[in-house]
């Protein structure tokens, strides 16, 4: 493990038992009481907020907000936006994380993932924007990202973008080697031994161990090991039905080494993805932007397909990435603040954002015909968007994620990682990582059950 992997490991640890030791202990105060003590507004005072000159800052990493910013500023001359970018990941949450500990010093608005999303809410640190009537917004967005920012009776964000999963995958490397693309799993793998026996240094995906793609993979299979039965009871069980059904087919990939060892997002997998001696990508629908600006010469090769399932004819798939935008409790300026929301996460920003290579959540931008029948020359001219779209329309309800899903994820490495780095089972990895999160859990004082 590299020192960088140990330093992200020690952040994430550090911001969420931050965050969660002073929830349950009862000393949130200081994310809860700075700012104008009404948190809620009307439509009418969001739009007179709209009319008066405010500052907001915004924190977010997303190059789609830039945009946004400048759209919005122009339709609301009055609210000048400081748009800052304080780092991704576990950078972003640190910096977030002290400014609601120090009481001050917070962003008005900020982005945040889905995964993270959860233990911020927790911490009483974020405005349920039900007080703002987002309740009303619900049949704007898909059923997931909406779930996602729905949690325990409020409402702490509205969705941004989203990552239905879909199988991207080299059209000139399956008609080379004669595999027909595949639409089940046990297709899938079958396909996966037909290209490494043809070709040793070709794959038909790369795989090093990652927590994200292992819960989106679980999620898929319909697995639900996270249950929140309450903000701090919750119950984990990463060996259920779906989990498992997911390891059959995974752990024979590991075993006969027909995954890449080549590790996500470095220069080398680029490499592989624009030479094809990686095949297939199994990832959110936000990915085609990165594909074409990572992996320039393999355009004109890459196509999009539904994710394999388990059941022949039977669509499943499930959210990979994406996040929403929060309003702060620290801000003095909230209901302009929702109105930054409204424009960036309603159809005047999700026509920027989808325009800009993000996927929307929205669904009026998703059911667009000029969206649906873009033609992408990367992708051979394909309508990639038929695909994504459909996608997002048949990711598998009922996914929870944890209050400590950043520590959960933090851990990874020290647990089904090993499986990846020295071989072994996944399943015992994943009853590794379910006893540690446990145990971590039960440490910040929640109630945490497990099987």
């Amino acid at each position: 493990m590299t020192i960088s992997h140990r330093l992200r490991r020690a952040a994430a640890a550090a911001l969420t038992a931050g965050l969660l030791i002073g929830t349950l202990g009862g000393c949130n105060s200081s994310g809860s009481t700075t700012g104008d003590a009404k948190e809620g507004a009307s439509s009418d005072e969001i739009a007179a907020a709209l009319q008066t000159d405010t500052t907001l800052t915004v924190w977010g990493w997303a190059p789609q907000l830039k945009p946004i910013v400048e759209a919005f500023e122009k339709k609301y001359p009055k609210v000048k936006v400081n748009l800052e970018n304080v780092g991704t990941n576990n950078a972003h949450y640190t910096k977030l994380q002290n400014a609601i500990k120090a009481g001050s010093g917070a962003p008005d608005v900020a982005q945040i993932e889905y995964a993270a999303l959860p233990q911020f809410a927790l911490s009483d640190s974020l405005v349920d924007l039900k007080e703002f009537g987002a309740a009303d917004l619900e049949d704007k967005y898909t059923p997931s990202t909406w779930g996602s920012v729905n949690l325990n009776g409020g409402i702490y964000a509205l969705p941004q973008d989203s990552g239905p999963m879909a199988m991207f995958y080299r059209a000139d490397v399956f008609e080379k080697h004669g595999i027909s693309v595949p639409s089940t799993w046990d297709e899938y793998v079958a396909a996966a031994k037909k290209l490494h026996a043809a070709d040793p240094n070709a794959y038909i995906t790369s795989d090093t161990g990652d927590a994200g793609f292992t819960t989106s993979m679980i999620w898929q299979a319909g697995g639900q090991p996270y249950k929140v039965n309450s903000p701090t009871d919750v119950s984990v069980n990463l060996q259920d039905e779906g989990t498992k059904k997911w390891t059959k087919t995974w752990q024979p990939m590991i075993d006969e080494k027909l995954v890449s060892p080549v590790a996500g997002w470095s220069d080398e997998w680029f490499k592989s993805l624009s030479d094809g001696s990686i095949a297939t990508l199994l990832t959110g629908a936000w990915m085609p932007a990165n594909l074409e600006s990572g992996a320039e010469a393999g355009s004109g090769n890459w196509r999009v397909a539904p994710m394999p399932t388990y059941e022949k004819g039977k669509a499943a798939t499930a959210e990979n990435g994406g996040g929403g935008d929060s309003v702060l409790k620290q801000s003095k300026n909230k209901a302009a603040a929702y109105g930054f929301l409204e424009f960036s996460n309603g159809p005047e920003g999700a026509a920027i954002h989808a325009a800009n290579g993000g996927f929307p959540s929205t669904t009026a931008d998703l059911e667009n015909e000029k969206f649906l029948n873009t033609e992408s020359a990367y992708f051979g001219g394909q309508k990639i968007n038929e695909v994504l779209v459909q996608a997002s329309k048949d990711v598998v309800p009922g996914w929870n994620y944890l209050p400590f899903q950043t520590y959960a994820n933090s851990i990874f490495s020290d647990t089904v990682g090993q499986v990846y780095a020295t071989g072994g089972q996944l399943d015992d990895g994943l009853k590794a990582w379910q006893d540690a999160t446990v145990k971590y859990g039960e440490q910040q004082g929640f109630k945490v059950s497990s099987k």
